[in-house]
């Protein structure tokens, strides 16, 4: 069996990870040559990184792309059909029997396409997740990906039910947990053995190392990641967000910020930038490492976000969050379905409101059903019997 797998962007490699991991496992026990799995992983160059150095794949023990089809950046549209281009004629030379695409990027939805045009089965891992919300692109490439796909692995129950409910046949449909946490619970002793203040100095912006003259205060704090449009494009938006937490959360501790590079360039575009920067209460880094964050996380008091990955580690560590957005693929982490998180989109109210209930809230790990490190097996498991 011949397998190709497609990343796009980062947070795709620590997906394919324990997957690509699970078949070198399932190789070393196989009887022989026609049993084992030969595979190929792909890097479109969706999303270039420049923090994506050697370090990054052997500090996490990610594998190098096979190949990389060095796409880079462009419109959403522009992307799509570049991958599309280059993609079939990986398919051309190695006929896989199987194209695995994992999550929601423009990456995921090209090359599902692309494979089934060449008749080639689709897996598509983290299936199901819905938001609901047409206005985001990664919406339309879950829903695309999800209808091209010959065998669906969902993360939770209603992933499951949001497929059910779609009318997916049942024998494409399976059911195997988060292959996130699999990455989160093999990287996390390497984590913990980090030191907090060297993260703070090798990644605090140099507009603030002196705020880290002294460490000590630093460690009691929220983190905050925010880079989606609907919260840093709108200036009043933006704004009121910000002031929120510089007069208001700040006074219960103090924010370590990883800033996004969209966010920076909207705080100086908006006239916030030197008030953050000046802010005692705000300690500005530049985007850091899995590693690094993950440490963060397992020790801060409390999250801010608008990610759809960090719901999900908040929520196996335990740590409250609130997710600044309207809504979210992935429900399973709030705390009316049993996680550790309320959803609050971007009214003032609404998040001041539900930050005051989440200082009240001591830190309580859950981990949903099937969330539990093993789902690569499963997956793996699945492509193997799928018929």
């Amino acid at each position: 069996m011949k397998i190709i797998s497609v990343v796009g962007a980062r947070p795709n490699f620590m997906k394919i990870a324990p997957f690509i991991g699970e078949i070198n496992r399932y190789n070393a026990d196989a009887r022989d040559a026609k049993e084992s799995i030969q595979h190929i992983l792909v890097h479109t160059g969706q999303h270039y990184d420049t923090r994506m150095s050697s370090s990054f794949f052997d500090d996490l023990n990610i594998p190098h792309p096979d190949i990389n089809l060095e796409v880079g950046s462009g419109t959403h549209a522009e992307q799509v059909a570049n991958t599309m281009v280059a993609f079939e004629k990986v398919l051309h030379e190695h006929k896989p029997d199987w194209v695995v695409v994992v999550g929601d990027v423009n990456a995921t939805l090209a090359c599902s396409i692309t494979a089934k045009k060449e008749n080639i089965k689709c897996c598509h891992i983290e299936a199901g997740l819905r938001s609901g919300d047409m206005g985001m692109p990664e919406e339309i490439n879950r829903l695309v990906t999800d209808r091209l796909s010959d065998l669906l692995l969902a993360p939770d129950p209603i992933s499951v039910k949001n497929l059910k409910d779609e009318g997916v046949d049942e024998r494409r449909l399976e059911f195997v947990g988060n292959i996130m946490i699999d990455t989160l619970e093999s990287n996390r002793s390497n984590a913990e053995l980090l030191e907090f203040e060297k993260i703070l100095s090798d990644n605090v912006l140099d507009e603030n190392k002196f705020k880290i003259e002294e460490v000590e205060p630093w460690k009691k704090y929220g983190l905050i990641t925010m880079h989606r449009p609907s919260n840093v494009d709108d200036k009043l938006i933006f704004t009121n967000i910000v002031r929120w937490i510089m007069e208001k959360a700040s006074s219960h501790m103090r924010f370590i910020w990883p800033i996004h590079p969209r966010t920076v360039k909207q705080a100086k575009h908006f006239g916030v930038w030197e008030d953050i920067i000046q802010s005692d209460e705000i300690l500005l880094m530049h985007p850091i490492g899995y590693l690094e964050m993950l440490h963060l996380n397992m020790h801060a008091n409390l999250m801010l976000t608008d990610s759809g990955g960090l719901q999900e580690e908040c929520c196996v560590l335990g740590t409250p969050f609130l997710t600044l957005r309207w809504n979210t693929e992935r429900p399973v982490t709030l705390i009316e379905n049993g996680g550790a998180g309320y959803l609050v989109g971007n009214n003032i109210e609404d998040i001041n409101r539900e930050f005051e209930q989440l200082l009240l809230e001591n830190r309580n790990p859950v981990k949903p059903e099937l969330w539990d490190g093993n789902t690569a097996f499963r997956c793996v498991q699945a492509i193997l019997k799928y018929k």
